[in-house]
């Protein structure tokens, strides 16, 4: 398909009161998320067209441009431009998630975001950090992460300080030598505390979050 024709259909799927919904959660796009997926799925990899989306400023586009792109093809600099331009928290994560992640330049961009000024380019290398210490923690300072952790998230900006927390709290999950350091600092920090979670859901408060995951597991 030609990006115009991707464009008309996804002005075809917009939902003003999905975008109204959206926004409240300082998202703007105002497609069904299973509905974008399934348009993906119909158009499979193309990452021209994918880069093309992206050059739009229609987050829509960008979130689909995500899941059709080649991860590998993109450099380094390239997905440092697409984060600082990825502003709205859904593309943010996307990118982040689905492309950066699987890029061959996940560690170097980790390292390099990490003491970025910008708190949302430095929340993506937390994200990074945290799948670092669920799937591949050697070489990481843990810690130092902690030390990190414990001066820095209470006073961090919304979105760094979530993913510092979720970071804590998988380090507390996976790590069993660093669990009663974890659930000290989330107890100290008391970071989402009282975060409404719905019925069902576990709530992101770290010490709750790790004693709920740990005893999943506990025979």
């Amino acid at each position: 398909m030609m990006i115009n024709d991707v464009m008309a259909e996804l002005a075809a799927l917009a939902d003003p009161k999905k975008r109204a919904v959206n926004e409240r959660h300082g998202d703007d796009h105002a497609v069904n998320l299973s509905k974008l997926r399934a348009l993906a799925k119909r158009l499979k990899t193309q990452h021209e067209l994918a880069v093309q989306l992206w050059q739009t400023d229609d987050s829509a586009a960008k979130l689909l441009a995500t899941l059709i792109c080649r991860p590998k093809n993109f450099e380094s600099t390239d997905l440092d431009a697409m984060l600082r331009e990825a502003r709205t928290p859904k593309v943010h994560d996307w990118l982040v998630n689905y492309v950066v992640k699987k890029s061959p330049h996940a560690e170097e961009l980790r390292q390099t975001w990490f003491t970025d000024p910008d708190p949302v380019v430095a929340s993506a290398a937390w994200a990074l950090t945290t799948d670092r210490v669920t799937k591949n923690p050697d070489g990481l300072d843990l810690p130092a992460l902690l030390d990190t952790i414990e001066a820095q998230m209470k006073d961090a900006p919304d979105r760094l300080q979530w993913e510092m927390n979720h970071c804590l709290a998988q380090i507390g999950i996976a790590h069993p030598t660093h669990r009663a350091r974890a659930l000290n600092i989330g107890e100290h920090l008391e970071v989402l505390k009282d975060y409404p979670t719905p019925p069902g859901c576990t709530s992101p408060y770290a010490p709750t979050w790790i004693t709920e995951m740990i005893s999943r597991h506990v025979p």
